[in-house]
């Protein structure tokens, strides 16, 4: 794991000493990409993600346009000007495809930052009641909850609050300030609202808290029977789409092919049975399995 975050720092390394000055230009079309990264978690500066992201699309888009027409015309014996149009294609679908894609995993990692917060919430906001019951001080808590023995995202949320104080000398208030601008939770969002004004009110923090927690654990139990629910439905459409359905046309396009008929332009059956098994099949088990990761909390 290890040498495989070593390498990815290498490759941003590489990507931003090559293009970084030219991204520039781009970078307005990618300004929503900046807050996203800063929910994420992700310890990558803004320019050179994009630059990474460029870098990426023009390996991925050269890549394309030299296999697919390559297969085509050695696999599948396709006269080389339409193996070449397909290429092009290929290039242009791949150069899209791969802009979405680093589009999107920082909104998928601040999606699933945000599930785990609020997952935690009712636990680390119980912890926190209990550390101020004790007459703990606010910058005490979350140096507590940073040095936490259980891998935590809230953890994470504190180390960035308690870096802010000890390293760059901000106030507690401040710190958690910042912080509430970038985690990617509303309901963390609230939390932390709530603790700085009940201390610029003076207000009880112990009570404020313990009344969170009971609000949370509510809404926890709301959210794990919605979600008992979801599953269920899930599953009844993973039986349908990913066994019966393929199992239908698998039968289908076998009786197709024994019977020698039934082509499709360009695609047999036996040419449609092989990109079912390997991969319409995989593809949406990968898909599925990316529905039930988005949608199940994380306890």
């Amino acid at each position: 794991m290890k040498n495989l975050s070593n390498a990815s720092d290498r490759i941003r390394t590489v990507a931003y000493q090559l293009i970084g000055d030219k991204t520039t230009r781009i970078l307005p079309l990618f300004k929503d990409l900046d807050l996203n990264l800063q929910r994420s978690g992700m310890k990558v500066n803004f320019k050179a993600y994009v630059s990474l992201t460029v870098f990426s699309t023009i390996l991925v888009s050269l890549a394309t346009l030299l296999i697919v027409p390559c297969l085509l015309v050695f696999m599948l014996n396709m006269p080389f000007p339409s193996a070449i149009l397909f290429g092009l294609g290929a290039s242009l679908f791949a150069i899209g495809l791969t802009i979405v894609g680093f589009y999107a995993y920082p909104v998928y990692r601040a999606d699933a930052t945000r599930r785990q917060l609020e997952d935690e919430l009712p636990f680390t906001t119980g912890y926190m009641a209990i550390l101020t019951s004790a007459g703990v001080p606010p910058e005490n808590i979350f140096n507590s909850l940073s040095n936490l023995p259980v891998p935590l995202v809230t953890s994470a949320q504190a180390k960035d609050i308690v870096t802010d104080v000890n390293l760059f000398g901000s106030d507690i208030i401040s710190a958690l300030e910042e912080n509430s601008k970038r985690t990617p939770s509303e309901m963390f969002r609230e939390m932390i609202e709530g603790f700085i004004s009940t201390i610029h009110s003076g207000g009880n923090l112990a009570a404020y808290l313990r009344q969170k927690s009971m609000q949370y654990m509510k809404l926890k139990r709301i959210g794990l029977k919605k979600y008992s629910d979801t599953l269920s439905m899930l599953s009844e459409f993973y039986v349908a789409i990913l066994l019966t359905g393929p199992l239908m046309l698998i039968i289908m396009l076998t009786v197709m092919a024994m019977l020698g008929g039934g082509n499709l332009g360009m695609l047999s059956p036996d040419l449609l049975l092989n990109l079912l098994t390997y991969l319409g099949i995989p593809l949406g088990a990968v898909v599925f399995l990316i529905i039930l990761d988005a949608t199940s909390p994380k306890w």
